[in-house]
């Protein structure tokens, strides 16, 4: 996908998880979600605040300026986190909501010639500031548990998942990720050989360290993925 597909896909992500914010109740938020550890506020509450972050990232650079993507760095993200995810479910539905509106104004004021422009966010620029957003976007959406699981995500946008997190390929192992539903076949990593075959959106959840809805065929149990990228 060129970079104005990807931007368009975003678009659609934040249409389609307003959508899924409808009917959202105070016991809902404080449910578990679909990251370890996480319930379903804390995961709403970094969707606000890393919507912001990776906008901001942008912005800055529009205006030809760099800038941390959280003042404060990873401690003051953490902290926004807790704090935020006290909020009900409507404060948390408007903070959200306010978030995608203020993304998407970004977003849209970027034109064909500022995408290389560089952000402080791993070193990159503007375009690959708005693949972290299409990733953060894709995986908590389903992560927030809100009706919407792996088999949802796009073959685009998979295939740009499984090339960013190849490096959690197991130590030792060259990894072959096969689609049962497609032609997909992803080869990453070194040493000795291991295919996993399941549906394209499982091998991506998996891959993400996400709960796999199907079946997953290969070593049992399959082995520890290496950190995040």
């Amino acid at each position: 996908m060129d970079t104005a597909e990807v931007r368009t896909a975003v678009l659609d992500g934040h249409t389609r998880l307003r959508e899924l914010l409808t009917g959202l109740t105070d016991a809902a938020v404080r449910e578990p979600s679909g990251l370890p550890g996480w319930s379903r506020a804390q995961v709403l509450s970094h969707l606000d605040g890393v919507a912001r972050a990776l906008a901001r990232q942008a912005r800055y650079a529009l205006k030809g300026e760099l800038v941390e993507v959280y003042d404060g760095g990873r401690p003051a993200r953490d902290a926004a986190i807790e704090a935020g995810a006290r909020r009900t479910a409507d404060e948390l539905r408007a903070a959200v909501t306010e978030a995608l509106a203020e993304a998407e104004e970004t977003w849209a004021a970027v034109g064909p010639r500022d995408w290389d422009r560089p952000v402080r966010h791993r070193d990159g620029d503007v375009r690959s500031a708005l693949h972290a957003w299409w990733r953060e976007l894709e995986i908590h959406t389903v992560d927030a548990r809100l009706g919407r699981g792996p088999g949802g995500w796009s073959r685009e946008f998979c295939g740009h998942a499984l090339d960013f997190l190849a490096p959690r390929a197991p130590h030792g192992v060259r990894l072959t990720l096969e689609a049962t539903d497609g032609p997909e076949r992803r080869d990453c990593g070194s040493g000795e050989p291991l295919t996993v075959r399941g549906r394209l959106g499982d091998l991506t959840a998996w891959l993400a360290g996400r709960e796999v809805t199907g079946r997953l065929d290969g070593a049992a149990p399959l082995p520890e993925l290496a950190p995040w990228p």
